[in-house]
């Protein structure tokens, strides 16, 4: 059985990266915006078990455990904020968020 190449799982990385990115720049909804964080997370999870993978090193998948913790930490935190935007200002959408005082 032959196994895939490193290069190929950090070009996967890469694209699903940009993917992202171009999410986060483009969109104004602010849970596309975290959607779009979210496959940035999972980019970065690929690309650390890709090169774990090809050092034969356990090291990527703690570093995706990582992730993943941190991913589920900046949903619920993200989500109470969007909770609360919409609460006051029934809306979601990023460019309303300007108008929030403390």
């Amino acid at each position: 059985m032959t196994s895939v190449p490193a290069e190929y799982g950090l070009i996967l990385a890469a694209l699903l990266f940009a993917i992202g990115l171009a999410g986060v720049l483009a969109r104004r909804n602010i849970i596309f915006i975290l959607l779009s964080i979210e496959i940035m997370l999972n980019a970065a999870g690929l690309a650390f078990i890709s090169a774990g993978s090809k050092w034969g090193q356990a090291d990527g998948q703690v570093m995706f455990i990582f992730i993943l913790v941190m991913a589920a930490a900046e949903v619920s935190v993200g989500l109470a904020i969007v909770l609360q935007l919409f609460h006051r200002i029934r809306t979601v959408n990023s460019d309303e968020a300007n108008t929030m005082r403390g």
